[in-house]
């Protein structure tokens, strides 16, 4: 049997292994298990793996390789989304750059080049997930835009709209001038700005007044058909009915009544601009108002905004201004902060603007859904996400679906040149049913992005086929998704599967929050705040990356990323790697048996035992996904228990001088032991766990198919974890006073025990332990009242005092000397530090980190200043009591 190097090498371990796993499609569901399925998050093909990508898949994964482990048939269904805004954004500045522009193609040659870059760039994500260890099932991979998904993307448009739950109509949209295309609401991120609120005077037609409006958007008054008061105000219930002449185009526009117009905004008099602002166009809507376009596609002043077409919007604005302040209809002029939409894509303000869209009815669709949420059919992790879900779905309004792009799913639908006839179909038709002519043209609008993404839980298993895949593994146990996408993506799903597939397409939907830097600020690559887990894995591996992730996680929360919590995941693998080369190096012949564990040894029965209690735990933590308490406790589990005290105590054992009974002994249980850890770690560092599976004896060919541990009652001794932690305790302790009084780590200590028989019985049996793990060579048991040695040191642990004796353990006076040089020295740097706080230039110039490390210097050195202050004054006390 091969050993393991000395150093654990990621780079030659990681590529190796993933291509083993993958040639030997181990990530393909298997056995005759129960179907657990998970959907992954189709990344864009336009992207590059981030942290956040890097957290939600390692917690896919750790769910994926624990259930397979558990003898599921495990789905973890991976794909890609064809990103219609940015991808056509990206191929269209490639091609800016050759001086062209995707009208100069024309829609068929400009498509032909969108697939190119997706065969030459679109994997790249795929591939760098396969860097992180993801073990998805590759052969089943997706793209929104293959055969299969485009087919199940028309038949749900037309299955919505022969169920009259897909219109096309005239309305307001949020319009992108720079990415040329409609946005939903949720595509709209909401940015406070400080701008203007600015109050103009509107005269009367018939010259008696006038009335103060107030606006943050003064070109838009090009656009306005009303002005609109409360009905229940009395300061213009005489103005009601009466006209006005719209400034600067002196076009009349009436003042009306509407119970929408907030009395205490403003003046309490609104203009009414039905073309430019969503709740105005409800206002126009129930006044029968006209609509007019003040502003184009691209967002320039049109015809209708008079002398002022053919300016740009904010160009339109200074003019506007400059023109009624030259009227003298500009009343005043406020700072006033406001929520500004901005394109989700490219960060520009958008435009509400009227259009002609397809749109989506959500209110018959959005019942079903909440149903599902509020009888507990979809659980959201935590479960305060409910709550939002539920609010936002109760308050939807209709979907506009229909996109002003060429790269997308083309929406279905195809009009009749001569009879002005719209045709739905599933095949291009033709001639029109009407009429009888060939004269069609299909609709020139691609279906939003998160229309397809929507039947991602069933159009990947095959729908609208009844595949076997489909019946086998929808529903999915579980969605892990970021909190931002809850309504992009998870509700279009779930109306989505109860419409099409009659269920919910998830139970559980774990919400992660993101990514932070250190000082808890939000990661950007602009900014340099951004970290590239890729160069992570390059520098540390994938196994510390995901450890780093998941270590003090919190799902729901935004998590701080640290370069430390690498480090202790980087160490946590060497420390791991260590102890299994020790192990291996001291297999000699052994070969693991099928007989019974039944040591005889202190440490073998109380590791033993406490392996069933970190199983059940570990369990229960991956069943109620508490990702951080699952790696916690592996973590002290292996570093703490297993490497720190059983390997110690298991050493003597191994030695080949000893008694061969005892040595085969322990190396069944440090097999059995280690086999166990390795699988419970598999989940989270897969690399590291299945390399050093493949040097043990008597493993199968993958830790990956290795049954889960389960917890075994007839190896749980609870006599033995009482005993040792009681013998764990007192070396503790005793260590802990070596460390305090700076015993060098090789001289040998007496200790005085003051203890009941029982405790007695225990320390004796493991008097070989207190020797080689607490250095106590010589030691006195006493009953508990006895009196106690007048200088010395101690501490209690279960009802045992430790009492180390000063005299004899050192000198005396040398100690006491060395202290004040100690103490002395303290006090040097707590003054320098001090001083460094106090300075008010440092606090403002110096860089966060600076400051939280001198804070952090502060705190030890008044924490070791204050122990050695303590340790002078004991050292003093002993010495005026021998004179």
């Amino acid at each position: 049997m091969e050993g393991l190097p000395k150093r654990y090498d990621p780079h030659q371990v990681e590529e190796k292994l993933y291509q083993e796993w993958e040639e030997k499609n181990y990530f393909a569901p298997r056995g005759q298990g129960q179907p657990y399925t998970i959907p992954m998050p189709p990344p864009n093909i336009t992207g590059e793996l981030h942290m956040g990508h890097a957290l939600n898949n390692t917690l896919q994964d750790i769910l994926t390789r624990w259930r397979r482990m558990a003898g599921d048939q495990v789905l973890w269904l991976p794909g890609t989304d064809h990103a219609s805004i940015a991808t056509e954004a990206r191929v269209a500045a490639n091609l800016k750059q050759e001086g062209k522009g995707k009208e100069d193609l024309g829609r068929e040659e400009f498509l032909r080049r969108v697939w190119q870059w997706k065969e030459k760039y679109g994997g790249m994500i795929t591939e760098q997930l396969r860097r992180l260890g993801s073990s998805c099932d590759w052969s089943r991979e997706r793209f929104t835009m293959d055969d299969g998904l485009s087919e199940a993307v028309k038949e749900a448009f037309i299955r919505l709209y022969e169920k009259d739950l897909i219109y096309r109509g005239h309305y307001i949209v949020n319009w992108c001038p720079y990415c040329q295309t409609t946005l939903s609401d949720i595509e709209v991120e909401h940015q406070e700005k400080d701008g203007k609120l600015y109050h103009l005077r509107y005269p009367l037609a018939d010259g008696d007044g006038e009335l103060i409006i107030a606006t943050t958007r003064p070109e838009t008054m090009l656009g306005d058909t009303a002005v609109a008061v409360h009905p229940d105000d009395d300061r213009y219930r005489k103005y009601i009915g009466r006209e006005i002449n719209l400034p600067l185009l002196q076009r009349p526009i009436p003042v009306i009544a509407d119970s929408y117009v907030d009395p205490e905004f403003g003046t309490g008099a609104l203009k009414i601009t039905p073309g430019h602002d969503p709740n105005d166009f409800e206002v126009g809507q129930r006044h029968d108002l006209p609509r007019v376009n003040a502003m184009d596609e691209k967002g320039y002043m049109s015809e209708e905004a008079g002398p002022y077409a053919g300016l740009e919007r904010y160009q339109a604005r200074e003019k506007v201004l400059q023109d009624l302040e030259e009227q003298g209809l500009l009343a005043g002029v406020e700072d006033y902060q406001h929520a500004v939409g901005h394109c989700y894509r490219c960060d520009q303000e958008i435009e509400p603007l009227v259009s002609r869209q397809w749109f989506v009815k959500m209110k018959p669709l959005a019942r079903p859904a909440i149903e599902a949420v509020q009888k507990g059919d979809v659980c959201f992790v935590p479960a305060r996400f409910d709550r939002i879900y539920l609010q936002w779905m109760e308050d939807i309004r209709d979907w506009c679906i229909s996109r002003q792009l060429w790269w997308g799913h083309r929406i279905p639908v195809w009009y009749c040149q001569d009879c002005a006839g719209e045709i739905v179909a599933r095949e291009e038709p033709g001639i029109c049913p009407q009429c009888g002519t060939s004269n069609l043209e299909q609709d020139p609008d691609v279906l939003d992005t998160w229309f397809s993404s929507a039947l991602w839980p069933f159009s990947t298993l095959g729908w609208p086929q009844a595949t076997e895949d489909l019946q086998k593994f929808f529903p999915a146990d579980v969605l892990v998704t970021a909190r931002d996408i809850i309504f992009f993506w998870v509700a279009r799903m779930i109306f989505s599967s109860l419409e099409f597939m009659e269920e919910a397409p998830f139970d559980d939907v774990l919400i992660h929050g993101l990514i932070l830097d250190a000082e808890g600020k939000k990661m950007s690559k602009s900014m340099g705040t951004g970290i590239d887990p890729l160069d992570i894995i390059r520098e540390h591996g994938a196994d510390a990356l995901r450890f780093a992730l998941v270590n003090g996680f919190t799902l729901g929360n935004d998590n701080r990323f640290r370069h430390e919590k690498v480090e202790a995941g980087r160490n946590f693998t060497n420390k791991l790697w260590n102890a299994s080369r020790f192990f291996l190096m001291n297999l000699g012949d052994f070969e693991p048996g099928q007989g019974e564990l039944k040591p005889r040894d202190l440490p073998s029965r109380w590791i033993l035992s406490r392996m069933q209690t970190w199983a059940a735990e570990i369990d229960e933590h991956l069943k109620s996904y508490r990702f951080s308490d699952y790696a916690r406790e592996i973590y002290e589990y292996i570093w703490n228990e297993f490497c720190d005290w059983y390997i110690e105590m298991a050493k003597p054992a191994l030695q080949e001088e000893g008694n061969a009974e005892d040595r085969e002994e322990t190396l069944s249980v440090l097999w059995h032991v280690l086999a166990g850890l390795l699988k419970m770690l598999h989940p989270i560092m897969p690399f590291v766990s299945e390399e050093i599976w493949k040097a043990m004896p008597g493993t199968e060919e993958t830790i990956m198919y290795a049954p889960w541990p389960r917890p075994r009652t007839e190896l749980i001794d609870r006599e033995a974890e009482d005993e040792m932690e009681i013998l764990q305790g007192v070396i503790r302790n005793i260590r802990n006073l070596r460390q305090e009084l700076d015993i060098p780590p090789g001289r040998k200590i007496k200790a005085d025990f003051f203890l009941e028989q029982s405790s007695q019985e225990i320390l004796e049996k493991g008097a070989e332990y207190l020797y080689r793990l607490a250095g106590v060579e010589d030691y006195s048991f006493y009953s508990p009242g006895a009196e106690k040695p007048e200088h010395a040191v101690s501490a209690v642990i279960r009802g045992v005092e430790i009492c180390l004796p000063l005299a004899g353990i050192m000198n005396l006076e040398e100690e006491l000397n060395r202290l004040a040089k100690q103490k002395e020295k303290l006090e040097q740097e707590l003054a320098r530090v001090e001083k460094q706080l106090n300075n008010k230039g440092f606090l403002e110039n110096a860089p966060a980190h600076l400051i939280r490390r001198e804070k952090e210097k502060q705190k030890e050195y008044r924490e070791d200043y204050d122990l050695v202050c303590q340790r002078y004054q004991q050292i003093r006390s002993a010495l005026n009591s021998q004179a």
